[in-house]
């Protein structure tokens, strides 16, 4: 399905960089190595934060340590070739993954259709989406808010796709000194785990930033973690330390209910 929206948040130069990026999406020695090694480390955060704000069980008697996020509807923006749709699916939640460049899309549908997956890819914009009447019980935006425009516009548009009583997940990078050192100077221009070019620091979010644009639609911040990367061990784990690559949950806030008369 091609989108016929307004293109809305979308910055048409990242889009371009990334659909040249083609069958990297799962080369784990190429120019996507390094959100391969994130991997883990997300999918362990929103596993976790689904089994905190929906409980023990999902989905009825679903035995949820064998499929923690069965029965759970979740969408994935800016999916990209479908990294992180992939687990998320082999976990049990029914995944849409939306990205609006269309190169994306066509390299994760093959994908998952070579490894046996159905997940609802489509290539078109978070508005697209919002103009539907789909709503999903956890909306994830990992990597993808310090790419787009309007970033107040965008996280409108986000909360507005989450179900009442559901779940919010944001992973970006924080406009620190510490992160444009780390996030661009050491990892793209010394290091080389990214492309050059491939972050702007000024669209790098911090939490209260996140925490205001979300309160201003309905939503009450839940929690910040942050993703840090150990050079002793060459791995990622999730910890306090937000100053670089953070997530950011929030839950959409209970209606107060008042007495009549």
């Amino acid at each position: 399905m091609n989108s016929t929206a307004g293109r809305g948040s979308v910055d048409d130069q990242d889009i371009v960089q990334f659909e040249r990026l083609g069958a990297e999406w799962w080369d784990e020695a190429g120019s996507m190595g390094a959100l391969h090694k994130l991997n883990p480390t997300r999918i362990r955060y929103i596993r976790d934060r689904v089994a905190a704000h929906f409980g023990p069980t999902v989905g009825g008697d679903t035995d949820r340590g064998t499929l923690p996020l069965a029965g759970m509807s979740i969408l994935d923006i800016g999916c990209g070739g479908g990294l992180l749709s992939e687990p998320l699916t082999r976990l049990g939640a029914r995944v849409t993954g939306v990205d609006p460049a269309p190169g994306n899309i066509a390299i994760a549908r093959r994908h998952a259709e070579a490894t046996g997956l159905r997940i609802d890819y489509r290539d078109v914009t978070v508005e697209d989406v919002a103009a539907t009447s789909e709503r999903f019980d956890v909306v994830i935006a990992s990597e993808v808010v310090e790419h787009v425009l309007d970033q107040p516009a965008f996280m409108a548009t986000a909360c507005s796709l989450v179900k009442p009583r559901g779940l919010l997940l944001v992973s970006t990078l924080n406009r620190t000194a510490k992160c444009f050192l780390l996030a661009i100077v050491g990892a793209e221009y010394v290091l080389g785990w990214l492309p050059r070019g491939t972050h702007k620091w000024d669209r790098f979010v911090r939490p209260s930033e996140l925490a205001r644009w979300t309160g201003a639609v309905g939503f009450r911040p839940l929690d910040q973690s942050g993703m840090i990367f150990d050079p002793l061990k060459n791995d990622w784990r999730l910890g306090r330390d937000t100053d670089v690559n953070y997530w950011f949950a929030a839950a959409r806030k209970e209606p107060v209910s008042g007495r009549s008369g």
